[in-house]
């Protein structure tokens, strides 16, 4: 066999039949008593190594299913990352070693691909009981992990937003299946370039905000047997953002740290200065590089709810007002005309057109605080709304659950007289459903084939918060049809060599 043709997969097959025919090979290798031959592994390359990228590496390398082949971030090493506790990534890595001095004496939050490449390393050498072996590749440029690494079977797509289509298509196109963390894009025309592409070439692919959701299930019971008459609107909000946000870019231009390729990160956004207010896991609240708060939770909450409801027509309009901003200077105050980030917090109202099964209706989201005031019924049962939820509003009732549909309830509490609830702490959640799919060559409920509609709205949502006005949208020809410049952002200006088409 030619070296260059020489896959991992395919050395393990060769020398595991070579071995056959002169010994007795062991369970562990052939998969018996229940363990998966190295043969029959998925290969799974991570790209994005960052405070997600890692706290989610340790459950794939737990995997037996899994064999972790390669890393990828154009950050190679660093301290400084940004996360919800100083010390949750340290420990869960720890936990997963079982080496409580790893990381001991340094001080700040892990993150690169030095990071993710050691820790896999240190993991499977142990658990095959040799110190010091290497069996993860590593790579700063995602271009070059496809071009040397010839048996991927899965992308892991953990980058900041605006990074995903360009990966996924660049994977889709070598035949490789693509699991990504949410969104699909940032801008729609890419979600849509995605999604074509996952359809054209026939791989499996899996948008992890999905989950399933049986409240979900119960609400649609409820709906169906009309107990709150006529959906009108649907109302979901979020205490999120958790990171700083900003009004206008920021000044200076303080050196791109060592190790870190500003440009490969920057990827198909225009060419712009570095400033870390842009990266290490801060890049979320910027239009350039994130999607907002609606993209980060409200693929969670709204993914599985439109599975569920049968909500598959993209909004046909939408109205969004947002946190104003003023500045002193001069001893004056003015006012900062901001259309570089997502504002501190906002309401947006999509309006839905009739489906298969429900009427037209409007989806209000609200965010950084905003929230509906509590319904008569609430205060009925002398109770609040909550920090965060999931409302249906009908013409003759009102469900109300946790912000993913949690535990929800006819309100007020008299109205469930009857009716059981889902108790949601014991509910299973499958999610990593994907693995399993990939095994059996069928696609997820997760497929970016059932994600159209999710991510039309949460890239529409964001156009309407840059617009200042209502925006007409035609979702069959993904035309905003009443402003030229809010159309112009259904698009995104590429830099030179980024383009997808």
């Amino acid at each position: 066999m030619k070296k260059e043709n020489l896959t991992r997969r395919k050395f393990i097959e060769t020398a595991a039949a070579s071995a056959a025919t002169i010994s007795i090979v062991p369970s562990h290798v052939l998969g018996g008593s229940g363990k998966i031959a190295p043969s029959d592994k998925i290969t799974v390359a991570n790209i994005g190594c960052g405070t997600q990228g890692l706290r989610e590496m340790g459950g794939m390398l737990q995997d037996e299913r899994i064999q972790l082949v390669a890393v990828c971030d154009p950050n190679k090493y660093t301290t400084n990352y940004i996360d919800w506790s100083p010390y949750g990534i340290r420990d869960d890595i720890r936990r997963v070693l079982g080496d409580n001095s790893w990381w001991e004496g340094v001080q700040g939050i892990p993150g690169g691909r030095d990071v993710a490449e050691e820790y896999v390393n240190a993991y499977y050498a142990k658990k095959a009981g040799k110190k010091g072996s290497k069996a993860c590749g590593s790579y700063e440029d995602f271009r070059e992990l496809f071009a040397r690494e010839k048996d991927i079977d899965v992308v892991k797509i953990m980058t900041p937003d605006h990074l995903h289509a360009t990966i996924a298509i660049a994977a889709m196109d070598r035949g490789i299946h693509v699991v990504t963390h949410k969104p699909i894009a940032n801008r729609m025309e890419e979600g849509r370039l995605t999604i074509e592409k996952a359809r054209e070439t026939g791989v499996i692919t899996h948008l992890l905000a999905w989950s399933n959701r049986p409240e979900y299930e119960k609400i649609k019971g409820w709906i169906n047997a009309g107990e709150i008459g006529t959906l009108r609107e649907i109302h979901n909000w979020s205490y999120r953002p958790v990171w700083e946000q900003w009004t206008k870019r920021p000044s200076g231009t303080p050196p791109v740290p060592a190790g870190f390729n500003w440009d490969l990160w920057l990827g198909p956004v225009p060419d712009m200065p570095y400033h870390p207010n842009y990266t290490h896991n801060v890049f979320r609240g910027w239009y350039d590089f994130g999607g907002g708060s609606i993209a980060d939770m409200g693929h969670y909450s709204l993914f599985p709810l439109f599975e569920t409801l049968g909500i598959d027509r993209s909004p046909v309009s939408a109205r969004a007002f947002g946190t104003t901003t003023r500045e002193a200077k001069d001893n004056v105050y003015h006012w900062v005309e901001n259309d570089v980030a997502f504002p501190h917090s906002c309401m947006i109202k999509l309006k839905f057109p009739e489906q298969k099964s429900l009427p037209s209706f409007d989806l209000i989201w609200y965010d950084g605080g905003m929230k509906p005031f509590a319904t008569e019924e609430l205060e009925a049962d002398g109770k609040d709304i909550p920090s965060e939820g999931l409302m249906f509003v009908g013409d003759k009732g009102k469900i109300l659950g946790g912000f993913r549909g949690e535990d929800p309830r006819l309100i007020p509490d008299s109205r469930m007289a009857g009716h059981e609830s889902v108790d949601s702490s014991n509910v299973e959640r499958d999610t990593e459903i994907w693995i399993d799919r990939v095994r059996e060559k069928k696609q997820t409920p997760g497929s970016f084939l059932r994600a159209q509609t999710i991510t039309d709205t949460i890239n529409l949502a964001a156009i309407a918060l840059r617009s200042n006005q209502r925006i007409d949208f035609d979702p069959v020809a993904m035309k905003i049809t009443n402003d030229a410049k809010a159309n112009a952002l259904l698009k995104r200006e590429y830099r030179k060599g980024w383009e997808l088409s």
